[in-house]
């Protein structure tokens, strides 16, 4: 009885954080509309920062936490409300997801930089040397600072809300924004207080969590993962469920910590680990999918309008030239690059097929997904445990294993759209990097998985120019396959079901084979360039698939343009290019800036001659007729040719 009791309040203690990190999530989107990915980053570079007071400056516990939780939480909510969101204000709900997401790599980087991995990091818990007795348990002085904070949040978030004018006007904005408009409120102060209030909980969750283990960059910034799963058990709009859901996830992880020590209910779906300890790492995305799986279906949007251009697509015999121009460019530049150049543009390459994946997936459908490369490491998984020498019929079976992974995937995506879609795809590559890359049937923890680079089509790969030139082949083919479903009758469905989901619904249209067809068809096409990133790298490990990775890919994508191919090629090569310290720097910097051009980079440069050919003076041209396409914001309400 006493275990069950000091795993209860050790899984309170859990819980009452995630609730803290959870509520804050819930007052930004319900008062904004925007949902926060950087809400756990915050959090990270909240509890280094009073690290960094604390310990290294040597400052004392109450004027560390009144210098970030009193000047730099609510200083930074402040100016993401003003820098960030304020010009976001009727933008899609596309663009806002871009900017967060580049927000959490950009910290990521960030503090990765400023307070280097490298180093060691503790902070002692509150009163580290007092404890009491509850019914025998010992519980620690900290756990009980953590309950009565999370009361208090709780009981200050009711009165807030409920009991003062701020509070009414932010729930009158929620309700209605014009008829609070009238009455007096000003949307802009409300939106800055929930931003405020989002970044002291945010912090708070991080300096509560942060004590008494070793600091880690990923852990804190992924710990909004718990965050998620509570709110959207609340749907994002209600703080008494989000509660409830956060204590749930907190004792059922102290339960699966205590018991799965003490009892075994056989071996674990992967064959080596008990039930009770596979389950525990992932406890909280399988909560996170469940909910959002269970959830109902959204309503079904209607056509909006367009807000940009693009060129038209090629006919085939234009793409077919265009590629074969590009192997042979490809070609002539083995003669020009260093085997270290060769290695790094053959690296692009893979990328850019990975990308040309999330053409298909989020630039022609309109369907997100930030777990790409979750099915890139599936398919070298499949590679290199049963076809380690490398052949065409390991490159099927990889890209069949990751098509029947992307069509599991697609389940949330036949009833949601946009923020639930999006944490649905992150939980399953938390799944992957938690469970799939980091089992011993896999990768066992740190190990690699062996390729080799075999003969295909009678070319010996193990010659680096070949190599390049056949990964510039395969991405060749990859586009022209890009472009003719573009043109053919599946895309001319994905248009109409990213354009209008109620049209095509009332039309007869089958969107769930459409849907289903889509995510098995990109993650198939992630896998196929997984099998040869493992033959290129020779050896992988489960830190190539982690999702940070994927979010770096995503990012690149819409930097570069994940509308067209052109981006993905463009988005592909720079990655190579960036420095790996400060990777996170640019690609989150560069996210942000870019997040309001329709079409990334490919679309400025498209639109190059024609601003040259226009006279000074005269606004946008109008070009009509074949020669171009209306298209979507980032996140795309129509598609793009």
């Amino acid at each position: 009885m006493q275990d069950l009791l000091a795993f209860t309040i050790v899984g309170i203690v859990s819980g009452s954080i995630y609730a803290i990190a959870a509520s804050g999530l819930v007052v930004t989107y319900t008062t904004s509309g925007v949902f926060n990915f950087a809400h756990g980053a915050i959090g990270m570079v909240a509890a280094f920062l009073y690290w960094q007071v604390k310990v290294d400056w040597g400052w004392g516990t109450w004027p560390a936490l009144i210098l970030v939780l009193g000047v730099f939480a609510p200083l930074f909510g402040l100016f993401i409300e003003r820098v960030l969101m304020r010009p976001l204000a009727g933008k899609p709900t596309g663009v806002s997801l871009v900017v967060t997401v580049g927000l959490l790599v950009l910290l990521y980087g960030i503090a990765s930089r400023v307070w280097p991995g490298t180093e060691t990091r503790r902070v002692a818990e509150f009163l580290q040397d007092t404890r009491f007795q509850v019914a025998g348990v010992s519980v620690s002085a900290h756990q009980v600072i953590v309950l009565v904070v999370t009361v208090a949040v709780a009981a200050g978030l009711r009165l807030v809300l409920f009991r003062s004018r701020a509070g009414v006007a932010m729930r009158a904005v929620v309700d209605n924004p014009e008829l609070a408009i009238l009455n007096g409120a000003l949307p802009e102060r409300v939106s800055q207080l929930a931003w405020v209030l989002g970044s002291v909980m945010a912090s708070l969750a991080g300096v509560l969590i942060a004590p008494g283990r070793s600091y880690n960059h990923l852990f804190l910034t992924l710990l909004v993962v718990n965050g998620y799963a509570a709110a959207i058990l609340g749907r994002l709009r209600s703080l008494p469920l989000t509660f409830v859901g956060a204590l749930l996830l907190g004792t059922g992880e102290a339960y699966l910590i205590g018991y799965s020590q003490r009892f075994s209910f056989g071996e674990g779906v992967l064959g080596t680990n008990g039930v009770l300890a596979e389950l525990l790492p992932v406890l909280p995305t399988v909560f996170l999918f469940a909910v959002i799986v269970a959830l109902p279906q959204t309503r079904l949007q209607v056509a909006k309008l367009a807000g940009g251009r693009v060129l038209r697509v090629p006919a085939m015999p234009q793409t077919l030239w265009r590629g074969a121009c590009f192997v042979a460019m490809a070609a002539l530049a083995t003669a020009l690059l260093s085997p270290t150049q060769l290695f790094n543009a053959s690296t692009g390459l893979v990328v850019a097929m990975v990308m040309l994946s999330l053409v298909v997936l989020v630039g022609y459908s309109g369907q997100i997904s930030l777990c790409q490369f979750t099915f890139v490491g599936i398919g070298a998984s499949v590679m290199g445990k049963f076809f380690g020498s490398g052949s065409l019929l390991g490159l099927v079976a990889a890209t069949l294993a990751a098509a029947a992974f992307g069509a599991l995937v697609a389940l949330p995506a036949l009833r949601l759209r946009d923020i639930y879609l999006a944490l649905a795809t992150v939980a399953f590559a938390l799944f992957g990097e938690r469970l799939l890359f980091d089992h011993p049937k896999v990768f066992d923890r740190g190990a690699t998985l062996s390729f080799e680079r075999p003969a295909l089509l009678g070319i010996d790969l193990e010659n680096g120019k070949a190599l390049f030139i056949f990964l510039a082949a395969c991405f060749a083919a990859m586009a022209v396959l890009v472009l003719a479903v573009r043109r053919g009758p599946l895309g001319r469905r994905l248009a109409a079901m990213n354009d209008s989901p109620a049209a095509c619904v009332t039309l007869g249209l089958n969107l769930i084979g459409t849907k289903v067809t889509v995510f098995a068809l990109s993650a198939g096409m992630a896998g196929f360039a997984g099998a040869l990133f493992g033959m290129l790298r020779t050896s992988v490990s489960a830190n190539d698939f982690v999702l940070l990775v994927s979010l770096n890919t995503f990012l690149l994508a819409m930097i570069g343009g994940i509308t067209t191919v052109t981006g993905a090629l463009i988005g592909g090569m720079a990655l190579p290019l960036l420095d790996t310290d400060l990777q996170g720097l640019f690609i989150g910097a560069g996210a942000i800036l870019i997040s309001r051009l329709p079409n990334g980079f490919a679309g400025v440069l498209y639109g190059l001659p024609a601003r040259l050919r226009r006279p000074p003076g005269l606004g946008e041209p109008r070009l009509g007729g074949d020669t171009t396409a209306p298209v979507t914001p980032p996140l795309p309400e129509r598609v793009p040719a």
